[in-house]
């Protein structure tokens, strides 16, 4: 296949833009263009986005997250490897479902809506959806994000994690995710090839998940590939050795 030299990184649930720095500066001293949108009432400072929140955070969802990267690839000169976290994990699926990329990266993917979650999952992520909730918005704890983001740094390290990357959230992608129809996957489809990328410590979305969600693909002409990345957790794409995951899959795209 040819190689596209457009990458697109989304970010997603709970963090925004800022969590792609590094990977955004690595894969642009290896001669990509790269792509880090903030998705719709994402955009900001993390610690701004703390203290005053983005007017249109509220009125965004997964719909309008998927809408937005399709809007980015459909400028671009050619199609895009998109390589999306968590929520945008998902995300990528559908943007490869409907054809808007040369190659999909789900890297601790949220699952679409016809793949029902493990209880781990639904334990860690149901405040997020905000069902019992008078709050407008769900912003993680400390607390919160200790237990489901950054469970595998070392004490010392979390509150850093937190100031740097964390941001108040929309209920309504959480919401959509699980109650549009749009958000359904059809697995029979042929696609582009698509990598799953897992942590064996997430916490929010385990790797058991990772490795279901790559196994429902089912058309035998489309490559799909599978990676667990021992003691990595939900914070895979900024926690300590995370050069090696974002190398991993540049080598994967380049070998296709």
């Amino acid at each position: 296949m040819t190689k596209s030299k457009s990458i697109i990184l989304v970010h997603g649930n709970f963090v925004n833009d800022v969590s792609w720095a590094k990977w955004k500066e690595r894969y642009e001293q290896k001669g990509y263009t790269v792509y880090t949108p903030a998705n719709p009432g994402h955009e900001g400072n993390p610690s701004d986005l703390r203290k005053t929140v983005h007017p249109d955070l509220t009125k965004t969802g997964f719909i309008d997250v998927v809408n937005n990267i399709a809007k980015l690839a459909d400028s671009l000169p050619e199609k895009p490897l998109i390589i999306g976290h968590s929520m945008a994990g998902m995300a990528a699926m559908k943007l490869l479902e409907l054809n808007k990329a040369a190659a999909a990266v789900s890297i601790d993917g949220a699952p679409p809506k016809n793949v029902f979650p493990p209880f781990a999952t639904l334990k860690s992520v149901l405040p997020a959806f905000g069902f019992f909730s008078s709050s407008k918005y769900f912003m993680g704890s400390r607390e919160w994000y200790d237990k489901c983001f950054f469970n595998t740094l070392q004490h010392r390290d979390r509150a850093k994690a937190f100031d740097t990357i964390a941001v108040p959230e929309s209920y309504k992608v959480s919401r959509e995710l699980v109650l549009n129809s749009f958000s359904n996957i059809d697995f029979r489809k042929p696609h582009k090839p698509i990598l799953f990328i897992g942590g064996a410590s997430d916490a929010i979305f385990p790797a058991s998940l990772t490795t279901t969600l790559a196994r429902k693909y089912k058309d035998k002409n489309s490559q799909v590939d599978l990676k667990i990345f021992p003691g990595k957790s939900h914070f895979i794409c900024g926690e300590p050795g995370w050069e090696a995951v974002a190398d991993y899959i540049l080598e994967w795209y380049e070998n296709l």
